[in-house]
């Protein structure tokens, strides 16, 4: 986790959900984003603060700096909660580049435990079906005209719990308005973003989820079909 999830609704619609107190720069349409099946190596919506401002900037899911491009190593999509804001990856994006990814739900796929190469896609969202914010650290220059390669950002991951690990054993961490808000500001010292990542988490069992056909795996699908349930999964 995290490798697809959906982006559907209007940006005002998560806006509003997020009910953010400082002002957003930008316009509203009511105009739905409408990706069902958003997937690493696309440019995504990223929600970011700027001093005292929001602002939603297009950036590239996947980060590889220039050292780990060149040692041959691949672009990460994801970074994992326990060691994030220490690690050399990640820590100068914990410190100043967090951001959140507005999001419907994400998929995860489930593993026949007797046969590895048979899997299921499952569809997980909040109980509620509200929108939900996944935690993101990036780095990027929304003010360049020719972006560096290795701007990007990654979906912060945290251990499932309870009825979710049965799907898989990491997910998106999405944590309450509040600690959201906080998260973002760019008063909020990398200490105290730690511990919102670790406190103020929105608990697995708020989540709920549902079989999906196996349309998702293949990135050219994009449509309302991806996320509909279906009958007799195979796992």
């Amino acid at each position: 986790m995290c490798g697809r999830f959906a982006q559907i609704d209007t940006r005002e619609k998560y806006l509003e959900s997020l009910r953010p107190d400082v002002e957003f720069v930008g316009g509203l349409d009511g105009e739905p984003v409408g990706r069902y099946n958003v997937s690493p190596g696309t440019r995504v919506l990223l929600l970011n603060q700027r001093e005292d401002k929001l602002h939603l900037d297009p950036v590239l899911w996947g980060y590889q700096p220039a050292w780990a491009k060149e040692a041959g190593r691949p672009p990460l999509i994801n970074a994992r909660v326990e060691t994030a804001a220490s690690g050399r990856m990640f820590k100068p994006l914990w410190t100043s580049g967090r951001a959140l990814v507005m999001a419907d739900g994400w998929y995860e796929w489930k593993k026949d435990p007797d046969n590895a190469k048979i899997k299921q896609p499952y569809f997980i969202y909040h109980e509620n079906k509200e929108p939900i914010f996944f935690a993101a650290i990036s780095r990027f220059h929304p003010d360049a005209l020719d972006a560096p390669e290795d701007d990007g950002f990654v979906i912060v991951t945290a251990a499932s719990d309870k009825g979710l690990v049965d799907i898989h054993d990491r997910r998106p961490l999405v944590m309450t308005r509040e600690a959201s808000l906080e998260w973002l500001s760019p008063d909020t010292t990398p200490e105290r973003a730690e511990e919102l990542a670790k406190d103020f988490v929105i608990p697995a069992d708020e989540f709920t989820f549902h079989p999906v056909g196996k349309a998702v795996g293949n990135i050219h699908n994009d449509n309302a079909g991806i996320i509909e349930r279906i009958d007799n999964p195979a796992v």
